[in-house]
Formats: structure tokens, sequence, C-alpha cells
């Protein structure tokens, strides 16, 4: 299989579009974006040129609307710098990054766009043509319940029109059943497929390039043991919240999943009995361990809270080849023997 260095290209005519589409289709792209992987083309977005010639020269900018979390607002970030890569303009041109918050209270105000328009340098059809580009963008961000909408470039034309060349949208998973038509488009060949099937059993699942596979119930949790498995001289494998139904079924899935990873050593499993009692969670435990027939890497589980004790007693004398510990520390302590 070939490596296409090249995810955009110009075609002048019909058997030039079948041409580059079947070069590219099937092959692997390789981007800043994809890493040295890169990601196998499934498909091809074929768009009208818009750089048509003129008497007025075009002229490419970048604008985007995002969350700035430490404020606290939405922020239009915008230079005149488009068709670069935004973190390079950044880092050599930062005079020529300009942002524009957005107070919750009132929203996006009329003044706003017409400041943008004339930042990035414009005046007339083009200014007002921007003018209205920014407000129904800002539009779009907050009707898709996007955490990001970048354009970039924003083309002027020859003619002062003002047009979205190219996009980058990220979605706010959490308000997608608020938008089923978006959540249609989703394409899981463009996502890490552990990821999409742990997704499939309602696991909270992110990959990561550790060696010490995680199962926690509740985001929190999960954030502190991965944090407790660096001290320990491991590295998080990945974040896999179970949520508050541990079931035997539910525990499964979980270690299929972890273990799907080449890279894991051990698993540790950290357990909070509050909406679930601890010795629910360990059978759960023995009865997936048992079912899935032997597990090649060791596994230490920690359960704390509501009938922790009998929990305990159900792993030792289980019989499985695993690993309790009550404290958050012994657990560590483990984690750091079986890594080495």
């Amino acid at each position: 299989m070939g490596t296409e260095q090249r995810g955009v290209a110009l075609a002048k005519s019909l058997d030039d579009v079948k041409t580059i589409s079947a070069n590219i289709l099937g092959n692997v792209l390789v981007t800043l974006q994809t890493g040295e992987k890169g990601r196998k083309v499934n498909k091809v977005l074929i768009a009208q040129d818009v750089y048509y010639p003129g008497e007025t020269p075009t002229k490419e900018f970048y604008v985007s609307v995002l969350l700035d979390r430490a404020k606290g607002r939405n922020t239009i970030m915008y230079s005149t710098e488009g068709g670069m890569d935004i973190e390079t303009v950044a880092h050599d041109t930062p005079h020529l990054i300009f942002k524009e918050e957005i107070d919750p209270k009132v929203g996006l105000r009329d003044f706003q766009c017409r400041k943008i328009g004339f930042n990035l340098g414009l005046s007339g059809e083009a200014l007002k043509g921007m003018t209205k580009f920014i407000a129904s963008l800002y539009k779009a961000y907050e009707a898709t319940d996007s955490s990001m909408f970048e354009i970039n470039p924003v083309l002027k034309t020859s003619d002062n029109k003002i047009i979205a060349v190219d996009s980058k949208v990220s979605l706010d998973g959490n308000a997608l059943f608020r938008h089923p038509d978006l959540l249609a488009m989703r394409d899981v060949t463009e996502e890490d497929p552990t990821e999409v099937e742990a997704g499939e059993h309602n696991l909270n699942y992110v990959k990561l390039d550790g060696n010490v596979g995680c199962m926690v119930n509740g985001a929190g949790l999960a954030m502190a043991t991965m944090d407790i498995i660096k001290l320990s001289g491991g590295e998080p494998a990945n974040f896999l919240d179970v949520g508050g139904t541990a079931n035997a079924a539910r525990v499964e899935q979980a270690f299929r999943i972890i273990l799907k990873d080449p890279k894991v050593k051990a698993i540790l499993v950290n357990i909070f009995g509050g909406i679930v009692r601890c010795d629910r969670v360990a059978q759960g435990i023995v009865d997936a361990y048992k079912n899935m027939g032997s597990i090649n890497v060791p596994i230490i589980i920690r359960l704390q809270g509501t009938n922790a004790v009998e929990a305990k007693k159900i792993i030792d004398e289980s019989g499985l080849k695993v690993y309790s510990a009550i404290a958050l520390q012994e657990a560590a302590d483990l984690v750091k023997k079986v890594v080495g």
C-alpha cells in the first residue's frame, strides 16, 4: 500500500478528478494531524475551484470560533495568514493573531463583526461580506453545539466574495442527542476501532500509550488512578470508566477491550463502592475472569467502599491469580512490583 502525502489536489478536468481520486482512495495519508502511521483514505471530497482569475488579487484568511475555558467565553480567533497551520503562525508571527471575546450575556454584536473585517484589512463589498460571514459562522457554531468551528482558509475572491474553502469542526459529543442529523454523519472508520467498540457497550474508553490498563468507575477516580500509576513508575494505557453498573458482563467487556492493547503489562481495577456494592463488583470480576478462560497479565484489584471487606474475601478465596489491595498506595506498590 502506498503512502499519499498530499491531502489536497487540484483537478483541471473530469479526467483529472478520476485520476487523482483513484490515486488517493485506499492509500494512506500521512500529515501532521494523522501522525506517522497516517490514515487510510476511504472517501474523497470533490469541491468547486473558487480560485478563479480576476483583476483584484485573492486573499486567504483564517477564522475560527472556540471556547476559551480559562475565561469561560466563546472566542473568535482570526488572522490575515490563512491557508497556513495556525500553530506556526502563532509561533512565528503572534502579532498577526487576533481574538474577539464574546460576552455570553449579549452574544456576538454587529460592531464586533465589523471590527474583525477591519482588522483583516477589508473594505467595501468584501467588508460587508466578511461581516455577514462572521455572524453566520458564530450562529452555526452555537446551533451545532460545537466546541470548535475552524474555517481555513476563508477566501476573498477576485470579485470580493467571501467563501469558506475548507473547514474543521469539533462537535460536543455530550450534545449530539440534540442533533440526530449530525450524528448520522458519523464515520467510525476515522475513529479508533477499540474506542468505537467500547462506545457500543456504553464504556467510556480512551486509548493512551502506556503499559498499565485501568478499569475504574467514575471519571475523577479514573484520573486519580492514572496519576497513581505514573507515580508508581508505570504509564497508563487507557482511560476506562465502567460507570455505576459494574456487573459481570460489563467487567468482562472492559477486560477484553483493555487486553486488545498489546502494550498492556498489567491491569489495575480501582472501584469505589458507592452506588454499586463492592462485593457485587468482586463477584462480577470473578465471573468475568473465569468466563474469559485465562488472562495473561497481572491484575491488581482495589475495591473500597460499601462491603469492601466482603469483596476482598471473595477475591482472595476465588483462586484467581490476582493481587488484592485495600489502600490506594498498596495498589500503587503492587503496580510497581508487577510492572518492574
